[in-house]
């Protein structure tokens, strides 16, 4: 897996990611197949997401004889954006199967594109925890922004930001608004159109994944 930096962006590059993504973008992909796939890119990413986990020294007992080991050693707390980011929250469920969830559910306006909060359910966020932020699509940043703003009003300090497609519109609109979070995507697209929507993108992530 290699990957390319641009300031505070990381965008992952891997062929699965790649040939995954080709998947997601063709319009003729079933939901299952789209699932499938979703849930093969977001592994990947996530992976690179938590490469800086902090870990520490654990002795155990392997059948054989003792072992010194490792251990996580940060708490991380994951924040999907919903709906679409649910889809991440299952792939992420996998190898950090114990870690603490909170929702913001943002809805954007078809008219001005601006995002809307309709809810919010938060876990106990202290200066130490590493706050991973999930949503496939970040597109013009809006929702992105949001939650980055409500997340440090609450006193997150460490946080990163998880996409598998992205704009550079809502990619510029981030490093502008907060340059201290870190964003990690498997693609940067080409540019917004007229409806907002990511070009070429796959359309609406969420409606893809769901079915609806």
């Amino acid at each position: 897996m290699t990957k390319t930096n641009r300031g505070n962006v990381i965008c992952v590059s891997h062929p699965l990611v790649e040939h995954s993504l080709t998947v997601l973008r063709d319009y003729r992909t079933t939901t299952e197949e789209f699932r499938r796939h979703a849930d093969t890119v977001s592994k990947i990413i996530l992976i690179e997401a938590t490469k800086h986990l902090s870990t520490k020294v654990k002795n155990i007992e392997t059948p054989l004889a003792p072992f010194t080991g490792r251990q996580l050693n940060d708490k991380v707390i994951v924040v999907p954006v919903l709906r679409a980011g649910l889809a991440m929250l299952i792939a992420l469920r996998d190898f950090l199967p114990a870690v603490s969830v909170g929702f913001i559910g943002l809805e954007r306006d078809e008219q001005t594109a601006q995002a809307r909060e309709y809810y919010q359910k938060m876990p106990k966020i202290f200066a130490s925890h590493i706050v991973m932020v999930i949503d496939p699509m970040l597109a013009t940043g809006g929702s992105f922004d949001n939650t980055v703003a409500a997340l440090k009003k609450k006193g997150a300090k460490r946080i990163v930001l998880v996409s598998i497609v992205s704009a550079p519109e809502g990619v510029k609109l981030l490093q502008e608004r907060h340059p201290d979070v870190m964003i990690i995507t498997g693609a940067i697209d080409d540019h917004l159109n007229a409806k907002k929507f990511i070009v070429p993108g796959l359309g609406d992530f969420g409606d893809r994944y769901f079915g609806t």
